[in-house]
C-alpha cells in the first residue's frame, strides 16, 4: 500500500465525547431546557411547509434576521455557520496563511488550536495567571512579541467560567492594531459584558455566538459570526454556499423569535448556576475538599481538585456525567431537580 496520510492527519483521532446513557448530563454545558410541546408544534408546522427539493437559502436570511432582532444589531454584520466550530474553521483557514501566527490562551476551548494547526497556522499559547485570569498587559505584549496575526479566546471562558470586563477586552483590541481579534462570546448570554453593540467600531474584531448554550439548540448546530462589513463579506464569500440546511434555518428562526421564552430560560439558568456554585462552596467549607471553586459568570462551575479522576468516575457510577480535565472537574448547571441530585452524590462521595 503506497498511499500515506500527510503529517497533519496521521496522528489525529476523532473527537471522543462521553457516550452512553446517564440519568443526568452535566458534562457539555448545554441548556437544561428542552423545547416545550407548543414550540415543537410550532416548528413542526414550519418544517411541513419546506420545499425539500430546493437548496437552502445560502445566506440564511431568516435566522440571521431573527438573530439581529434578538440582539439589536444590523443584519449586514452577521454571517451564519454550521455551529461555531465551522465558523472557527473557516476563519482560521481563510483569514490566515500557512506560517502566520495566531495566539490562543490556556486554558481555553481546545478547537481553536486544533483548526489552526490543521491549516498549518502557527499557534502560540499565552499562559494565564495561576488563578486562571488573563493579565491584559501581558497578553498584549505576548501577541506583539510573537508578531501575531490573530488572537482568539472565549469570554466568558470555557472551561474556567471566568470573564474579562468589556473595557479590558476593548483595551486588547485597540492595542493590537492589525491583529484580528476573534472573541468567542458563546457564554455571554449569562453575563452582561458583551461587545456586540461595538462590533462595527473596530476593523479587527470578530465575535462568535452560538445557539448551543443559552438558546438551547445544541442538536441543531447553528452559530453566527458578527463583524464589520468587510470581514462579514469575506466570511460569506469563503464559506460553503449551502452550509446551513433549511430544516436548521427554520428551527432557529422560530426559536430566536421567542424573545420572552429565551429570556426566561436564561434567567432560570443563571439562578440555578448561582445556587449550584453556593452549594459546592458549602461542601468545600464542610469537608475542605477542593483547592478552589471558581466563581462563575457562565452556566457551569469549575472546581480545582486532585481527586478529579475519582470524582468523575464516582459520578458516572451514579449515572451523572460531568467533565474532567487534569486537575479539574467542570459541572454544567442542570435543572432545579438535577443540581440537588448532583450535590447529594458529591456530598456522599466525601462522606465516604
Amino acid at each position: 500500500m503506497s498511499y500515506k496520510l500527510n503529517k497533519k492527519l496521521v496522528n489525529l483521532v476523532p473527537y471522543d465525547p462521553i457516550t452512553g446513557h446517564y440519568d443526568i448530563r452535566l458534562d457539555a454545558n448545554e441548556s437544561c431546557f428542552n423545547l416545550s410541546d407548543s414550540l415543537k408544534e410550532k416548528i413542526s408546522k414550519s418544517i411541513s411547509q419546506i420545499d425539500f427539493n430546493r437548496y437552502p437559502d445560502c445566506l440564511a436570511k431568516a435566522p440571521t434576521k431573527a438573530f439581529a432582532e434578538l440582539y439589536g444589531i444590523p443584519e449586514e454584520l452577521i454571517s451564519a455557520g454550521n455551529g461555531s466550530d465551522e465558523l472557527i474553521s473557516i476563519i482560521e483557514g481563510c483569514f490566515f496563511e500557512a506560517g502566520d501566527t495566531i495566539v490562543n490562551v490556556s486554558h481555553d476551548f481546545s478547537m481553536y488550536e486544533f483548526y489552526a494547526q490543521l491549516y498549518e497556522v502557527n499557534v502560540k499559547t499565552y499562559q494565564k495567571e495561576e488563578d486562571l485570569t488573563i493579565n491584559v498587559e501581558k497578553l498584549i505584549a505576548f501577541c506583539k512579541e510573537n508578531k501575531a496575526r490573530g488572537l482568539i479566546f472565549s469570554n466568558p471562558c470555557n472551561p474556567t467560567s471566568l470573564g474579562l470586563d468589556k473595557e479590558s477586552v476593548k483595551k486588547i483590541i485597540e492595542a493590537l492594531d492589525g491583529v484580528l481579534v476573534i472573541l468567542d462570546e458563546a457564554y455571554m448570554d449569562f453575563w452582561d459584558q458583551t461587545l456586540l453593540p461595538d462590533v462595527d467600531k473596530y476593523d479587527n474584531l470578530l465575535i462568535l455566538k452560538t445557539c448551543s448554550k443559552a438558546i438551547g439548540l445544541a442538536a441543531v448546530r447553528f452559530g453566527f459570526a458578527i463583524a464589520n462589513r468587510t470581514i462579514t463579506n469575506a466570511i460569506r464569500a469563503a464559506k460553503s454556499p449551502y452550509n446551513n440546511d433549511t430544516v436548521a434555518q427554520t428551527i432557529v428562526s422560530d426559536i430566536l423569535s421567542e424573545k420572552q421564552y429565551l429570556a426566561d430560560c436564561r434567567d432560570i439558568i443563571v439562578k440555578n448556576t448561582k445556587q449550584l456554585y453556593r452549594d459546592i462552596v458549602s461542601i468545600n467549607e464542610r469537608y475542605n475538599c477542593f483547592e478552589n471553586v471558581y466563581e462563575t459568570c457562565t452556566n457551569f462551575v469549575l472546581i480545582k481538585t486532585d481527586e478529579f479522576e475519582t470524582i468523575y468516575r464516582f459520578m458516572l457510577d451514579n449515572s451523572i456525567a460531568i467533565r474532567k480535565f487534569k486537575g479539574f472537574i467542570r459541572v454544567t448547571s442542570g435543572s432545579a431537580e438535577e443540581n440537588p441530585r448532583f450535590i447529594e452524590i458529591l456530598d456522599g462521595y466525601f462522606k465516604k
